[in-house]
């Protein structure tokens, strides 16, 4: 998949039917600030966590003019009814997470392809034969995926054969994307939500027990819970503050008041950056090591 989400989003948004004329001409507004956005990303000579905190403050900016200054503002109630179901907020996080796999800011990446942002990624196989004589064709391969908003993983091609030689009527074959970190980010997170997000991660670690699955929130909708009696490795509040009340949501003080007091912090999206550092750092398993350690794990 691109690592243009956010585009992606804009783009189709532009080309919705649904969307009226003053629609469209915001959303080219909003293309044209995205690609200046973009621009002013890659641009950045800073490193570590001061380029974080540079990369944050161009996304605070960004996300004020085209959630406050177009959609809140000048949006139709087509957009601000929308918006979440057109994905033109969470999207742009996404890609802002992309932008954080360079050695600018995690260092010991693989010097092989990673596969980095949005992916359909992997949760589990299963052989799922319709009978006791298929058991001697080509082997019934059910993959089990899911799209996640940010992953680092690899491609991995694979295929089972019922013969040594693999002939090819006998031979099933395909790839999948092995994601060992993913992230969903979410514009608010609700009960359900963090619900759903903790089954997920539960399937993602049955396919890949080492794997870490993070939840990025810009809006709390929940009281917080332990995430550590869940598969979540975390959850990151990134603007310290509860979602708006249902009355206010589409009132343009009420926004820019909220964006106002309450930016994505820098120091947040740093904590998520070490995570992600420590992972990378990390030796996942070494069964040679066990006997130094005392302990399998």
């Amino acid at each position: 998949m691109a690592n243009t989400p956010h585009k992606e989003k804009l783009t189709s948004a532009i080309t919705n039917p649904k969307c009226g004329a003053d629609d469209v001409a915001l959303l080219h507004e909003a293309l044209e600030a995205y690609e200046d956005w973009s621009s002013k990303l890659l641009n950045l000579t800073t490193t570590g966590k001061k380029r974080i905190e540079d990369m944050t403050d161009l996304l605070n900016a960004y996300k004020d003019f085209l959630e406050v200054d177009l959609i809140a503002k000048r949006g139709s109630a087509f957009i601000k009814r929308q918006k979440g179901q057109l994905k033109l907020d969470n999207s742009v996080i996404e890609e802002f997470l992309v932008h954080l796999a360079t050695d600018k800011v995690l260092s010991g990446l693989p010097t092989f392809q990673l596969e980095v942002g949005p992916q359909t990624a992997f949760m589990s196989l299963a052989f799922t034969p319709s009978s006791l004589s298929a058991l001697g064709g080509k082997p019934t391969v059910t993959l089990k995926e899911k799209n996640t908003d940010f992953a680092l993983g690899k491609t991995i091609h694979y295929q089972f054969s019922t013969e040594s030689t693999f002939p090819s009527r006998q031979t099933s074959q395909g790839k999948l994307v092995l994601a060992v970190l993913a992230a969903e980010c979410k514009v608010n997170l609700d009960k359900t939500m963090f619900q759903e997000a903790a089954g997920t991660a539960a399937r993602f670690k049955q396919g890949c027990p080492m794997s870490r699955y993070y939840l990025l929130v810009e809006y709390l909708d929940m009281e917080p819970e332990d995430c550590r009696l869940t598969a979540l490795d975390n959850v990151f509040l990134l603007r310290h503050t509860k979602r708006l009340p249902f009355e206010k949501r589409s009132v343009y003080a009420e926004v820019k008041r909220q964006h106002d007091d309450h930016p994505i912090d820098a120091e947040v999206m740093w904590r998520f950056v070490r995570e992600l550092q420590g992972f990378i750092d990390a030796v996942w398993y070494d069964p040679q090591k066990a006997l130094q350690r005392g302990s399998f794990i």
